[in-house]
């Protein structure tokens, strides 16, 4: 498939199969050190699964 997903089948072997989707969206997130980020996440997420491997691409714009 052209836009399969590369990690397929690790996301298959430790959480289950599943219809895998690469996800993505925007949210405020606070890094440890406090600062508080509008920040662009990626997951992948199943249908009876639910979202796995959550993180955050990059950083968009500081929040005081």
């Amino acid at each position: 498939m052209g836009n399969s997903i590369r990690e397929l089948a690790r996301l298959r072997e430790s959480y289950g199969r599943g219809r895998w989707r690469k996800m993505s969206g925007e949210a405020l997130i606070e890094l440890p050190n406090g600062d508080i980020y509008y920040a662009e996440l990626h997951w992948y997420e199943a249908h009876g699964i639910g979202q796995k491997e959550l993180g955050y691409k990059k950083l968009l714009e500081k929040r005081k």
